[in-house]
């Protein structure tokens, strides 16, 4: 969530039938020549693909792209949006008939799948610039040593806090688990619930959940070890104490933002785009911390969360115009532009602590982007098998009544299997 917004295309069902009954019309046609696909006047069209389906980001993105294609002259860009759940199979099947879009915006765990298809021009050879980003997000775009993709601004989890109960209950934000679990209990009280997270049953379970598995210590390769044992264990206490609510097993990341924006939970997991949202919400006074760590001593490692712009084989001319059109989505004033639009972090370290140090809000997320680390980071291709495997054990802990540790033995077997 994205990603990571890990959202769900929820008002793109219109525009993913029309995709789908014409599936030309989402790929790049990569049986043209050079320059075809123009329209009147000499302008060539090139296709664009993502799974923006809430605002602000599918409010922006035309925008932006239009923007880009102005600058780089001679192109416009049409944009298209499937579903979450329908993106990734869509893509696959283009990459299998040389169809991808030219533009395709891509969930960050997911750019390795479909570089692995040979699908995508290496962004190194066409000569995009990583100069002054931060490396972990290099890194997330990178398959085999060559750059794939790359996200002009990015997302993680940090913890929000309800600023008028905690001074109700003369607490201060918590930066340990103990504070954390000392807090979440106190705050549980008059109808209201002390955290909310969610745990739901997808990528954006585990996303949710991976901040607290990789500070703990615990790593990708070993889902049963006793570190990832310990921060499953402390969700399951959230849950079995009423803490959190029951229900965190259904509640996408959008549902979390509902119920902390109503004033039912006191404190909440979430994303720097749900900031927009919740500043117009009248009457609601909130800040956000880094997600609190075991000890004192240690350091947030979040995920990190975002898509990454990737272009699709084609031919030499839809190939060159698609990439000057990524370089000017890369450009920092534009990349800034977009990040602040979008509730998300620039990928340029200068200019994300630029912001952080004009906005309060944003300064948790912009600590601890330095930290964060690409999904894919331990685990490459075979991150997505895994993840199903982590999400699936938190709910058979959440909701099934599995204790951690069998939860997570299990998800050991089918990650290996």
């Amino acid at each position: 969530m994205t990603g990571r917004r890990a959202t769900t295309g929820v008002g793109a069902l219109a525009a993913a039938s029309a995709c789908l009954l014409a599936l030309t019309a989402c790929g790049s046609s990569s049986s043209s020549s050079s320059g075809s696909g123009s329209g009147s006047g000499g302008v060539l069209t090139l296709n664009e693909t993502d799974y923006y389906g809430s605002a602000p980001q599918n409010t922006q993105i035309q925008g932006v792209l239009d923007e880009c294609a102005t600058q780089v002259g001679g192109v416009k860009v049409v944009h298209h949006e499937l579903p979450r759940e329908q993106l990734m199979p869509k893509l696959l099947q283009q990459a299998s008939s040389k169809s991808l879009p030219d533009l395709l915006l891509v969930d960050n765990p997911d750019l390795q799948q479909v570089a692995s298809t040979g699908g995508l021009v290496s962004l190194s050879a066409a000569g995009l610039s990583t100069d002054g980003l931060y490396p972990s997000i290099v890194s997330a775009g990178a398959y085999q040593g060559q750059l794939y993709g790359i996200a002009p601004g990015v997302n993680g989890l940090a913890l929000y806090y309800n600023k008028d109960l905690f001074a109700a209950a003369g607490l201060t934000p918590p930066t340990t688990w103990d504070e954390l679990t000392a807090d979440a209990q106190k705050l549980t009280a008059g109808g209201k619930q002390g955290i909310a997270f969610s745990a739901v049953g997808n990528e954006e379970g585990s996303f949710q959940f991976e901040p607290f598995f990789w500070t703990a210590g615990a790593d990708l390769k070993t889902l049963n070890s006793p570190q990832a044992v310990q921060a499953l264990t402390l969700w399951k206490t959230f849950v079995d104490k009423g803490w959190a609510s029951k229900s965190v097993v259904n509640w996408t990341q959008a549902d979390v933002d509902q119920q902390f924006a109503a004033g039912n939970v006191a404190m909440m997991v979430n994303g720097p785009w749900q900031l927009p949202g919740l500043n117009a919400k009248t009457g609601l006074h909130f800040g956000t911390v880094p997600i609190p760590v075991p000890s004192a001593s240690a350091k947030p490692v979040t995920p990190l969360g975002g898509e990454v712009w990737a272009v699709g084989h084609s031919n030499a001319g839809r190939e060159a115009k698609a990439v000057a059109v990524v370089k000017c989505l890369m450009s920092p004033d534009r990349a800034s532009e977009w990040s602040k639009d979008a509730g998300y972090i620039p990928s340029n370290q200068a200019a994300a602590a630029q912001l952080g140090a004009s906005d309060p809000q944003l300064q948790a997320f912009v600590t601890e982007i330095a930290t964060a680390q690409a999904r894919t980071a331990e685990l490459g291709t075979a991150y997505p098998k895994v993840s199903t495997a982590l999400s699936t054990a938190i709910q058979a802990a959440l909701a099934g009544g599995t204790s951690p540790q069998d939860a997570l033995n299990q998800a050991q077997s089918q990650a290996g299997s």
